[in-house]
């Protein structure tokens, strides 16, 4: 009797392996990074809320979208000018003070004063003339709402993919994001948050996002970066990050748009996240 020399036909368990092992080689994505304030949160709805009742509600929404504004434009002077950045309920106080003195808002200013005091004394860095009003609205940063298309997408993604890991990558203090991944009710989707204080570095620095991906065994190849800021995307993606772009109202609305959706991978307009996981997988793909 011969025997038939030759390679060995493969099992149906090697074969599976090796389809594994192939789908696993395609996947390019293996970390998504989300902006939290803006991006996840609707944070003009608490702002607005928190602002004295006495001033109509056009105004205070004005207020409050020029207050975020003036947020970003401190950061990025800070940014520019290599200079430390605040603690960002500093920032948030130091940002609201100077939308006091717009004079769009000088019929409104004294309902954040005591009775008697003009301003706080901004040189001295002096805020005993402030009244609780004040303080209740930089505390209104710390409790916010999500999106209402946001957290079913993270589930959507998570159920699609349950070994892609999410994770927060955002500008502030560790105490102000555990305070948003509560009350958004978002803290069950990610497995890390990092914050700017906990890594040291302040977005757009390019090492917030290395010294994230180092901590996550990540490389910027099996990245994502998803935001509504599109200082963001660009930093991400400069660093090699695929990047998600995520338009909201409420931000960056001195950007041309149009330019901002050809820069990025993706660009999740009306409906904000309910494209993510759409988004995602055609970068898996890619």
């Amino acid at each position: 009797m011969s025997s038939q020399i030759g390679s060995p036909r493969p099992t149906q368990a090697a074969t599976v392996t090796q389809q594994q092992q192939q789908q696993q080689q395609q996947r390019r994505v293996k970390a998504v990074f989300f902006d939290f304030m803006g991006t996840c949160l609707d944070w003009h709805s608490s702002v607005v809320r928190a602002l004295p009742q006495a001033i109509p509600e056009p105004i205070r929404s004005a207020m409050a979208l020029d207050w975020r504004q003036a947020f970003f434009e401190d950061i990025q002077f800070r940014s520019f000018q290599n200079m430390p950045q605040l603690d960002i309920d500093a920032a948030h106080r130091w940002a609201l003070l100077r939308v006091l003195e717009n004079e769009t808002y000088k019929d409104h200013a004294h309902r954040f004063f005591r009775q008697g005091c003009a301003h706080a004394n901004g040189d001295g860095g002096d805020f005993c003339c402030v009244n609780p009003a004040f303080e209740d609205a930089v505390r209104s940063w710390h409790s916010m709402s999500a999106w209402p298309d946001v957290l079913p997408a993270l589930r959507a993604l998570r159920e699609t993919d349950p070994e892609l890991e999410l994770f927060v990558l955002a500008n502030g203090t560790t105490r102000l994001q555990l305070d948003l991944a509560r009350s958004s009710g978002l803290g069950e989707v990610f497995a890390m948050l990092f914050s700017s204080e906990l890594l040291g570095v302040h977005k757009p620095a390019p090492d917030s996002y290395g010294k994230a991906l180092g901590l996550v065994r990540a490389g910027p190849e099996s990245a994502v970066m998803v935001a509504a800021h599109a200082y963001d995307t660009r930093a991400a993606r400069a660093l090699g990050f695929s990047t998600v772009y995520v338009h909201r109202w409420t931000d960056d609305r001195k950007e041309d748009m149009e330019a901002v959706r050809r820069e990025n991978d993706c660009f999740l307009g009306e409906g904000g996240m309910r494209g993510l996981v759409g988004a995602i997988e055609s970068l898996c793909r890619a």
